[in-house]
């Protein structure tokens, strides 16, 4: 795993632009716009490098499914992790159904050395996924960059709306008409293209898509059914909108009723992900794999923050995060000596808090200056799928990080140089 430096393309802002990053432009404090996608630089691994992750991908995939049947079969973790109790009996049941879930993407920490370390698990609403699937592809096809790429994302994408929609097919009885839906209170551009690139891997499924925004899902009084702004049931519905934000809202009960009676609205990704997108995953997992020789080397020791064992990571350090945190929100490095080593700020943590042993990312530092990266790696019907990397210039990936493609393998011009 390295970092280079590349050559930029001519015109690459409106190409990638084309290509659906119409959220490219980042204002950053002070007033300064720069570019979010990295166009002159990037990572490159070997084929056994890529094929190490996939492996932990699906490693820890597995892991995950086996902390949700601990935690479905304890209410008191279910407690700790601040799942509300009036929507466990639906998720529990959408967890044995096996209900449509498409995509999400781990967090990892990795430099190349040891083994890769799980950050967080984004399996809600995980974004950063154009530049994944579409615009590095399209990098690497055009500067001839490398050998390959980790990117079987839109392939895998179109297969998993195909295979999930056609069981929902077979169990209704009819095709459905799949409405994908971004809130409006994102001014980026970001969820919206998000949302617009798999409706476009929905009609290559072969499926009608209809993309609509969280608002304009309208809840019938009389059948207590959901319609579209048409007057169409929704059938499945793709929803960018967190679970917890979902529930919160003044319709949240009657989407856990609609859900409860046969013939509702089928919601991608499931509820059941609420036991995934929230980090009190991680000590569930420390809990389950700590003494296990080959998924706690994959792992950091986590705990709820009011377990008495997370004091014995004072002496490591440890990154605080919240339950139900977004962006790096709210996150706290703490040093061994307790000294904040980074921080920021937020409205999230009121819901409760994790430990996890610090782990600072690592620096491929270059001329401009530190660049810490995390490696997101995709999840696509419950199979490892590609790889998108961001980069940062501080030790919490926030809304200010950079994306950077990536090859597998790389021929090196004369006039090209190492960054690390």
């Amino acid at each position: 795993m390295r970092r280079l430096y590349g050559k930029a393309r001519l015109g690459w802002e409106a190409e990638i632009e084309s290509q659906g990053l119409v959220y490219n432009k980042t204002t950053v404090p002070g007033g300064d716009v720069r570019s979010y996608w990295r166009e002159d630089v990037f990572y490159v691994f070997t084929a056994e490098e890529v094929d190490r992750l996939a492996d932990v991908t699906d490693q820890l995939f597995a892991a995950c499914v086996e902390a949700g049947d601990a935690a479905l079969a304890d209410d008191r973790l279910l407690d700790r992790m601040h799942v509300p109790r009036e929507a466990r009996d639906v998720i529990r049941g959408t967890w044995e159904d096996e209900p449509p879930s498409v995509y999400g993407r781990f967090d990892l920490h990795w430099d190349g050395e040891g083994p890769p370390r799980l950050l967080e698990f984004n399996a809600d609403t995980p974004t950063s996924l154009v530049e994944a699937a579409v615009v590095q592809w399209s990098w690497h096809l055009e500067t001839g960059q490398g050998t390959d790429q980790w990117n079987q994302l839109d392939d895998r994408l179109v297969a998993a709306w195909q295979r999930n929609l056609t069981r929902w097919q077979s169990e209704h009885g009819h095709k459905p008409r799949v409405h994908l839906a971004w809130t409006s209170g994102d001014p980026s551009g970001e969820d919206w293209m998000t949302v617009a690139y798999l409706a476009d891997c929905v009609t290559r499924a072969g499926y009608e898509a209809v993309v609509i925004t969280t608002e304009q899902i309208g809840l019938d009084t009389g059948d207590a059914r959901f319609y579209d702004p048409e007057g169409r049931q929704i059938d499945v519905v793709f929803k960018l909108y967190p679970w917890e934000w979902l529930l919160d809202d003044a319709y949240g009960p009657s989407v856990l009723a609609d859900l409860r009676r046969p013939g509702g609205t089928t919601w991608i990704e499931p509820v059941w992900k609420m036991l995934w997108s929230n980090k009190g995953l991680l000590p569930l997992l420390w809990q389950r794999y700590e003494h296990d020789p080959v998924i706690s080397r994959l792992l950091l020791p986590a705990y709820f923050a009011d377990d008495p064992r997370a004091a014995e990571l004072q002496a490591t350090g440890f990154a605080r995060k919240p339950l139900l945190g977004r962006e790096g929100n709210n996150v706290e490095l703490v040093g061994p000596g307790g000294e904040v080593l980074a921080g920021r700020g937020g409205r999230y943590g009121a819901e409760g808090w994790v430990v996890q042993q610090l782990c600072e990312l690592p620096d491929f530092a270059g001329p401009d200056g530190p660049h810490h990266p995390v490696l997101g790696t995709w999840v696509v019907d419950g199979e490892a799928a590609g790889l998108g990397i961001r980069e940062s210039d501080g030790l919490i990936t926030d809304d200010l990080s950079f994306f950077v493609p990536h090859t597998i393998g790389h021929r090196r011009p004369a006039d090209q140089a190492w960054s690390a």
